[in-house]
């Protein structure tokens, strides 16, 4: 179930080493800055966390916690960028801009999403003049039109389709959860697993955590010691 304390707890505090996808220091300072409460949060830094949209995640967090409104170019897209905290971060929300209130077909708005899916920025620059035309139409301002095409634009780079995040975000939910109900076998099994090549890497954070859960991690002892990691009592 989605618990209130596995969020406080484990992602807000990035408290994230063995937590699938949020292990990197860069991800555990956005999980401490943004302190995300909710799975649709996980969903949208799973998803911003690439080269893509990555530059959007300073001002996302300053609309998280209410230092900055968020910004659009016509106001009903809220209703689809407001989850997102104002700004494009899946591919389905660009399909739905391009479709609601650029005038592009469904179908079109498919082929552009692929374009992006591809890294085909080449094909997809094609487009800009008739999407500038197409949100001035819906009501906004030129300069506003240009600004999310930037944005778009950007985007382009790296764009997740939502699906894909939230299968992600699932799987990170589930391994924060074990961790914080289940610390001692979940961080056993997570160092029995560890190939010999990334002990150096992976060992230092996960017997700091250990310390920080209150869990000894016990020398080899040839009575008590099984081939991997195993628990005491």
């Amino acid at each position: 179930p989605f618990e209130d304390k596995v969020f406080s707890e484990i992602f807000a505090k990035g408290y994230t080493n063995a937590v699938f996808q949020f292990e990197s220091g860069g991800m555990k300072q956005m999980l401490r800055d943004f302190k995300p409460d909710k799975f649709e949060d996980l969903i949208l830094l799973v998803a911003a966390y690439r080269p893509g949209p990555l530059q959007f995640i300073p001002s996302i967090i300053a609309v998280k916690h209410g230092r900055k409104l968020p910004e659009y170019a016509v106001p009903e897209m809220d209703e689809i960028l407001g989850v997102t905290y104002g700004y494009p971060i899946y591919q389905e929300q660009v399909m739905q801009i391009f479709n609601r209130f650029a005038g592009f077909t469904l179908g079109e708005s498919d082929i552009i999403r692929r374009y992006m899916s591809k890294k085909k920025t080449e094909k997809f620059i094609q487009y800009k003049d008739r999407f500038i035309e197409g949100m001035i139409k819906s009501g906004a301002l030129k300069e506003k039109a240009e600004a999310l095409w930037d944005q778009l634009v950007d985007f382009s780079k790296y764009a997740f389709n939502k699906s894909h995040a939230a299968a992600y975000a699932y799987l990170a939910y589930i391994t924060a959860w074990l961790k914080y109900h289940y610390p001692v076998e979940y961080l056993s099994s997570v160092m029995d697993l560890i190939p010999s090549d990334k002990m150096a890497d992976k060992m230092p954070g996960l017997i700091s955590d250990c310390k920080r859960a209150g869990i000894r991690v016990l020398q080899p002892d040839i009575n008590r010691s099984e081939i991997g990691f195993s628990i005491q009592g």
